[in-house]
């Protein structure tokens, strides 16, 4: 891939609901970035889209969306069944791809989106957003730095209590429904970023609701050498969403992690450290600030979330649902 000589990425967002509204405020916070289209299945979304976010123009497909010649990266922002063909449209189209978490429903899809890109030599990325909010940037250097010692325990869990609505997204399985994907996706990620995606052994238990889809879950990973991640999610329990990081020489608190706005490092011995983050944006500025960062460089993905780690994390989901007995319609 080819250095950008352009210094702002320019942003074409695919899709108008919930998420692609955060992303769509944050861009007005990124340095490298801006918003220049949306595309959506009905031309009359994409305009009021559009017209809410100040963004010069909208298209009544996810095609046209993608033929703009003036478009740099695509931010996939659809429902996630939905992902693995909304992401081929757009490399096919020659674009970058920042692509909403979970990058898609299964390993078998997200191995041949990756393929696809490697093939186009195009900028890849799952959305994970967590990984690149300063508190977390902040943790991810006190480890390397050993400020807790070795890393032995995590504890993770994000869980809420939505709404029941069979035929809505979370509860539905032929929308790719159910605690794993939509809320899972936070902490086996997190756990991931700390001891790597591929543990020795998994144990995990699930509550298939009525709808078949799994409404809360909790999972055990052993890492080897003492190391081990508990975690849990719920789309239908009220959880903490806390995450706790327990080494040898001390501990770190990350309260509401998945979009951390402090941390507090804990050393034994030692007064505790707090880190603050004041920003203004939701978060999801920062995510969209690495794409900027890789385009402008030249590279096909982030250092921060590689396509080999995003594949690593969805084979273990792959896994636990296996082991749940949780398969799709569309699978």
């Amino acid at each position: 891939m080819q250095e950008n000589t352009r210094r702002t990425i320019r942003w074409g967002i695919m899709g108008t609901g919930w998420i692609a509204e955060k992303f769509a405020a944050d861009l007005t916070h990124v340095s490298n970035g801006e918003g220049m289209a949306v595309g959506s299945r009905t031309l009359n979304s994409a305009n009021q889209f559009a017209a809410k976010f100040n963004i010069p123009r909208a298209y009544g497909s996810y095609e046209e969306l993608v033929s703009d010649p003036e478009i740099d990266a695509i931010y996939v922002a659809t429902p996630h069944p939905f992902h693995r063909d909304n992401v081929i449209t757009a490399l096919r189209g020659g674009k970058a791809v920042l692509c909403e978490k979970p990058f898609t429903v299964n390993s078998r899809e997200l191995e041949e989106i990756i393929a696809f890109a490697k093939e186009k030599r195009l900028f890849l990325m799952e959305a994970m957003w967590t990984r690149f909010l300063p508190p977390i940037v902040q943790v991810r250097q006190w480890l390397e730095e050993g400020r807790i010692g070795e890393v032995k325990l995590l504890k993770a869990e994000f869980g809420f209590r939505s709404d029941w609505n069979p035929s809505g997204r979370l509860l539905n399985p032929e929308l790719g429904g159910g605690a794993l994907l939509d809320a899972g996706i936070y902490p086996v990620s997190f756990a991931s970023m700390i001891f790597g995606p591929n543990p020795e052994q998994v144990w995990s238990t699930a509550h298939i609701g009525e709808t078949g889809v799994d409404e809360h879950f909790s999972i055990l990973l052993d890492y080897g050498q003492g190391r081990s991640a508990s975690l849990h999610g719920a789309v239908r329990l009220a959880l903490t969403n806390e995450a706790y990081i327990y080494g040898t020489e001390g501990s770190i608190h990350i309260p509401s992690f998945l979009n951390a706005a402090k941390a507090v490092l804990h050393v034994n011995g030692q007064e505790p450290v707090e880190v603050k983050d004041d920003r203004t944006a939701v978060g999801y500025a920062f995510e969209a600030e690495e794409v900027g960062r890789c385009l402008l460089a030249g590279e096909t993905e982030s250092s921060a979330i590689t396509l080999a780690e995003s594949l690593g994390i969805m084979q273990l989901l792959d896994q636990l649902r296996a082991q749940w007995g949780l398969k799709y319609p569309f699978e």
